[in-house]
């Protein structure tokens, strides 16, 4: 609804108020003689007598000298005519109003509408002193009662009236009508004041309906992102989801604790849960700044799109279906398992409380105090900063105007897992930009889910020449980009976002390439960044090259201060320095650092694993140092006799590029490429080298081998033929 709507209503109501108002039936004591056919019939004529010949013709002089090009009221030999409205007329008639103690005065129905002045009332029926109440030229002296009694229920209405009285007896200035004149000011002024207010309510309430709908809009102009959250639809959901802090004040939070982890990942869960292994009845407290309890995240890629989830937004509790077939939650417990924050300090038993919604700014290691943004400060015994890491967004997107920012997201949370099901269940057209871990897997991921709901085009846009570039060499990086697209990913390699613009629903990417891409919304998977931010105020160094807070082998900033996580920088005795970003280490790192809170002071000496599925068909698993730009060995199982298989394949890389040698494999005859054939990588392995030694180790659709991995690779051995090394991994089995 628009404010000149608002408007239009507002003034045709208050011309239906001034209408009723002067048509308002008039008490028999005060009517004027009817007139029926020339005739007069009894009436009162003690209104008449209050009427003076001189009021009547300065009146009509005022009014005349006022509106000049009125004609329709004017003086002539005495007589006085009244034009009624052009909507109200009837056939013209002329009316007169005769043996009267004053001027005759004659009523005349005009129809030219440049005389139209007012109302007047020409119903067959009428009488010459409704033709006179309804006239805008005249007005009989008032009785003198008390008008504050008559006040209009309609303020404009009364506001209009009161004017017009006010005018037309402005010139006159004699006995009662000054008096009238006066308290007719003082009403104008009040009425006035009441429609200002009436108006502005009106407006204020126009644009809140204007509002309204333009926020429930779906699709219906520019500038509406049907999937983006009102103030409002955010408070529901939070509702809904349980996503409010708690408590709901930091000064419901203990002022000291024995043990305190500072993040709500899978590090500080996993770090609870040695804690509470060693010390049955622990106190642990978590400050996490986010709106959830501890879940992982390593399925809102891969397998909960491939379970069935119900419709409802948001979900309530997140089940997936692992692949050995078993379900579980996205959360490691149910809320149940928690303790209230304010109950912790009086639970006999111990357990772990979550202040939900809560960052920390810094962290006194040696007064051992640790201080959230608030200024609120809490105590502790033993500390671990498990912030984990933010993703990562591309500055033509950070700095983009706002239509085109509502329409770009990364993905990392739940909240982001239920906006993009959203744009999916919508038959939305879906762009990934990036080819990591997240962005290849969410990109067949989606590309399953649109299969299954009929839905729209999903696009993977990177840089790089082919998937997962970075960790896979060259060879099975092509094979797999294949792979994805024939699962419905359309993937567009060697290309990157030139611009970005918003029309009414929708983007338009302009890439390097060439190439132009409409598309509803833009996931941005290229990376993450660790979150250190209180490196700063905490003194604590960060590595320059790596980022993360370093530590030492026991998972130690300071004493009695830990990390673990995908924000730790730490020394590994085989590979050097280094931070991981993996479900895995996250787990490991976050146990041991859980162990070293409560004394045990072991080194960090785990090499931690990861894993990921491209679809239903292409799933592996790594450990080490699993670099693309390592020369890399692969050696894959023979073909049957209905595939057609790569051997085995050596993978160096140089400034001048890689180039692939097929070798002799278990003992088979010789292998001879033809590059006419497509290749089948249907399962084998690769090892990484650096001085000749193994350092990573990649196991292409091979599971539950990851063991036999680590103990080749801390082995740190040079092996002279890897295709014996190959043979432990029983890849034709």
């Amino acid at each position: 609804m628009s404010i000149w709507s608002v408007r239009c209503l507002c003034h045709k109501f208050c011309r239906q108020a001034h209408i009723l108002a002067n048509r308002r039936i008039i008490p028999p004591a005060q009517r004027l003689p009817q007139v029926v056919n020339g005739t007069n019939r009894p009436a009162h004529n003690s209104l008449y007598q209050m009427v003076k010949k001189r009021t009547l013709e300065a009146r009509t002089k005022l009014q005349a000298n006022k509106y000049p090009n009125h004609n329709a009221c004017m003086k002539v030999a005495k007589t006085v005519e009244f034009v009624p409205d052009v909507d109200e007329v009837a056939p013209s008639t002329t009316t007169t109003v005769s043996n009267l103690q004053g001027p005759q005065i004659s009523f005349t129905a005009l129809q030219d509408p440049q005389f139209r002045v007012g109302y007047a009332d020409t119903r067959p029926n009428s009488t010459a002193q409704d033709v006179l109440k309804s006239s805008q030229c005249e007005k009989p002296p008032a009785l003198k009662v008390d008008k504050r009694d008559e006040l209009e229920s309609d303020p404009c209405a009364e506001f209009h009236r009161l004017r017009r009285e006010t005018s037309m007896s402005g010139g006159s200035g004699e006995g009662g009508d000054d008096g009238n004149k006066k308290f007719n000011e003082e009403r104008l002024r009040q009425l006035k004041i009441k429609c200002i207010i009436g108006a502005l309510a009106a407006l204020l309430a126009g644009g809140l309906i204007a509002w309204l709908m333009s926020r429930r809009g779906k699709g219906s102009g520019a500038g509406v992102d049907e999937t983006a959250d009102s103030p409002e639809d955010a408070l529901k959901r939070a509702k809904i989801s349980g996503l409010i802090s708690t408590p709901r004040s930091s000064d419901k939070i203990p002022q000291h604790v024995p043990y305190l982890i500072i993040g709500g990942g899978t590090a500080a869960f996993s770090a609870f849960r040695a804690i509470k292994s060693n010390d049955a009845r622990a106190k642990v407290l978590m400050i996490s700044n986010e709106y959830r309890k501890p879940y992982m995240r390593p399925p809102l890629s891969k397998e909960l799109w491939y379970t069935p989830n119900p419709n409802e937004d948001p979900i309530k509790d997140y089940r997936f279906k692992q692949w050995t077939g078993s379900e579980r939650s996205l959360y490691f417990e149910p809320e149940e398992f928690f303790v209230d924050p304010e109950k912790l300090q009086d639970s006999v038993n111990g357990g772990i409380a979550v202040a939900q919604g809560f960052a920390v700014k810094k962290v006194d290691a040696h007064k051992r105090i640790v201080t959230l943004n608030d200024g609120y400060q809490i105590g502790y015994d033993a500390c671990l900063i498990a912030t984990g890491c933010a993703p990562k967004n591309l500055p033509m997107f950070r700095d983009a105007p706002p239509s085109v920012q509502e329409k770009v997201m990364v993905y990392r949370t739940p909240d982001d897992f239920d906006r993009l099901r959203r744009y999916a269940l919508q038959k939305r057209s879906i762009t990934i930009v990036g080819n990591g871990f997240v962005g290849s897997e969410l990109a067949c991921s989606l590309a399953h889910y649109s299969k299954q709901h009929g839905g729209g085009k999903v696009y993977q846009v990177f840089q790089e020449k082919g998937n997962m570039s970075k960790v896979l060499p060259n060879y099975l990086s092509d094979w797999t980009t294949r792979k994805m697209e024939a699962q419905g990913v359309c993937v567009i390699p060697d290309a990157s976002i030139r611009t970005a613009t918003r029309d009414e629903s929708q983007l338009k990417l302009e890439l390097n390439n060439g190439m132009s891409l409409l598309s509803d919304i833009v996931v941005v998977c290229v990376g993450c960044t660790p979150n250190t931010a209180m490196a700063g105020p905490s003194k604590l160094e960060v590595d320059r090259s790596l980022g993360g807070f370093v530590v030492n082998a026991e998972l130690e900033a300071r004493r009695n201060l830990f990390v673990a996580g995908d924000a730790s920088c730490f020394y590994d005795p085989l590979l050097g320095r280094r931070r991981v970003e993996h479900h895995d280490h996250s787990v490991v790192s976050g146990r041991l650092a859980g162990e070293n809170m409560t004394g045990a002071k072991k080194p960090y000496q785990h090499q931690s694993m990861f894993w990921s599925d491209l679809g239903p068909e292409i799933g592996y698993e790594g450990i080490g140092l699993v670099d693309s730009s390592l020369p890399t060995v692969g050696v894959f199982a023979l073909p049957s006799d209905s595939e057609k298989r790569a051997g085995s394949h050596i993978d160096v890389r140089s400034d001048a590029g890689s180039t692939n040698v097929l070798k002799k494999i278990n003992d088979g005859p010789d292998l001879i490429c033809d590059p006419n054939e497509a290749p089948n990588y249907g399962k084998g392995v690769i090892f990484y080298l650096k001085n000749d030694k193994i350092v990573g180790i990649l196991l292409w659709n091979l599971f539950n081998r990851i063991g036999l991995a680590r103990t080749i690779i801390n082995e740190n051995k040079d092996y002279e033929d890897l295709n014996e090394v190959a043979k432990l991994f029983e890849i034709h089995a």
